[in-house]
């Protein structure tokens, strides 16, 4: 587990609105770190439906551009799941061609009602990534939740796993996510927030701050509705000028990152092109807490 209590100490229970911080926003320092030391950036890359193709099909030149756009801007967790249909496969297909992987920080999940199959997914997460050491296994969606713990911690201890944590992505799950972030031995937790969605601030991430956990954000995005919500409208001429924001995947994506208590945001996107939209928002000046309220505000007045 993370020790980030001195630095929370400070804003901890500060919130003028819930989530919402009084001090200026400053990210608090990544708990997780890339095998070379390095903090993991805050735009990661999520694998769900998009990298779930066939590893020897027509759709993998498209999936290897996707790779070399988040490689190139600097991209370093990559999200996936037994759940996610070939996506692991073709992660690691896309990893035996050598491409940029110094960065790399291997996210998975035990997604398993059986007991005795958490294993066998885990041994099979290794050999897919083609990775010795997986960098942080989630149980995915609390799906037995308690076996599956256990074993990833006799991973974790043996060295064959860096960190350990819980997912959901159903706001009706997080009263058990809660308690589980304030009474198990974890290091990370992921589910969604957006500006859309921002139930998580009322307790998931306040939560989690307060124990010091890394925080993984899925469907940053809202699985692309955001956008459907959007549609026809230009970015806020505020947001471009402040915050050099040119789409609204990077005004999205800012907002979700600019919480102190978000370590990364795993966007998933099977186009080059958004990728590089995405890896931007990781770049350049992030809302303060006036202008979060401000995205919010402008977001709603649409």
């Amino acid at each position: 587990m993370f020790d980030r209590r001195t630095v929370l100490g400070g804003i901890a229970g500060t919130a003028i609105l819930p989530g919402i911080m009084a001090e200026a926003l400053e990210p608090l320092p990544s708990p997780f770190s890339l095998k070379s030391g390095k903090p993991v950036p805050p735009i990661g890359m999520g694998t769900w439906i998009t990298f779930s193709v066939d590893p020897g099909g027509p759709e993998m030149p498209q999936r290897r551009k996707v790779l070399e756009a988040f490689y190139k801007a600097g991209g370093g967790m990559i999200d996936s799941s037994p759940m996610y249909g070939r996506s692991e496969d073709v992660i690691g297909k896309l990893r035996s061609e050598k491409l940029e992987q110094s960065q790399l920080f291997s996210a998975t999940k035990i997604w398993t009602p059986a007991a005795h199959h958490g294993e066998t997914q885990l041994s099979d997460s290794h050999r897919l990534w083609q990775e010795p050491v997986l960098d942080l296994v989630h149980v995915h969606n609390l799906l037995e939740w308690e076996t599956h713990l256990k074993m990833l911690r006799t991973a974790r201890d043996a060295g064959k796993v860096r960190y350990i944590g819980l997912t959901t992505s159903h706001g009706r799950r997080h009263d058990k996510m809660e308690e589980l972030i304030k009474t198990e031995p974890i290091d990370a937790v992921q589910f969604s927030y957006n500006i859309q969605n921002r139930a998580a601030e009322n307790r998931l991430l306040p939560a989690s701050a307060a124990k010091g956990l890394a925080v993984i954000i899925n469907r940053p995005f809202m699985t692309s509705r955001l956008f459907d919500l959007v549609a026809g409208y230009d970015v806020p001429a505020w947001a471009a000028e402040e915050l050099g924001t040119q789409s609204w995947a990077e005004y999205f994506l800012k907002f979700v990152i600019s919480h102190p208590a978000v370590t990364c945001a795993i966007p998933a996107t099977r186009n080059p092109a958004h990728m590089a939209e995405n890896m931007r928002a990781g770049t350049g000046q992030l809302p303060d807490r006036r202008q979060r309220l401000k995205m919010i505000a402008s977001f709603e007045a649409l």
